[in-house]
């Protein structure tokens, strides 16, 4: 019970920072909204089979590229942590490394699912309506998106002492990420090597899970169940990977 406790206090923390950033809020909503209704507007004559319009389409992509921009970049709290003296104090604390990766990467996952689940009543100005079943489906899907993509983040901050160096780094897994996953476009029209690509990208999987929650299976490439496994696989793989980092970092 100790264990949870001290994973509690680090989710309340991090939830507490996150409200407390009122900008921080808005700022990660403006990118979104400049994505679905300037580009998705430019583009809303390309009609795609099964899904309408092309703003229908890219709707899924838009919240997977806010759980990965919000969750990514949510590492930089350890770099705030650490100039300030507050990550040596959690470091030397009576908490496995296990505990301390998930109280962080839960907080910061239940940030980004927040900001996610703002964009959902944006659904009907492009023309989709979401049932009960696809709030069941969205919703854990976006939690496994999230942790998977926080430990990403708490990796990189980890070996990285610098904002600038974490900006850099960041970028370049953000990026190649974002654009490889499907968000933009279908991938069942992409070339042989980019498919090849975004196979070993995870958001690939959490995008086409959002997609599947949102159209009923329409225009997917995995069952959804296979899509979950990869995303709960991923997930777990990172929290290993944060925490052997820890480990060794301290």
């Amino acid at each position: 019970m100790s264990e949870f406790r001290k994973i509690y206090g680090l989710w309340y923390r991090e939830i507490l920072r996150y409200w407390r950033e009122k900008s921080r809020i808005i700022s990660a909503l403006i990118m979104p909204l400049l994505w679905l209704l300037v580009f998705g507007t430019g583009m809303r004559n390309l009609e795609l089979s099964g899904v309408g319009s092309y703003q229908s389409f890219l709707f899924p992509g838009i919240i997977g590229m806010t759980l990965l921009f919000t969750s990514v970049w949510s590492g930089v709290s350890i770099i705030w942590d650490r100039e300030f003296g507050f990550w040596k104090e959690i470091m030397v604390a009576p908490a496995s490394r296990t505990a301390i990766v998930i109280g962080k990467a839960l907080g910061s996952a239940t940030s980004a699912l927040i900001q996610g689940s703002i964009l959902l009543p944006l659904s009907y100005l492009v023309g989709i309506h979401l049932s009960p079943l696809s709030l069941i489906v969205l919703l854990p899907s976006m939690i496994l998106i999230s942790i998977g993509l926080v430990c990403i983040g708490l990796l990189i901050a980890t070996f990285i002492s610098s904002m600038e160096g974490f900006n850099f780094i960041g970028g370049l897994v953000i990026m190649p990420m974002f654009f490889t996953s499907g968000a933009l476009f279908p991938l069942t029209s992409a070339p042989e090597w980019l498919k090849n690509l975004s196979y070993v990208n995870p958001l690939t999987y959490g995008v086409d899970a959002l997609r599947w929650a949102i159209f009923g299976g329409t225009g997917s490439l995995l069952p959804m169940y296979v899509e979950f496994i990869m995303l709960l696989l991923f997930a777990i793989a990172m929290i290993i990977a944060c925490s052997y980092a820890f480990n060794i970092r301290r």
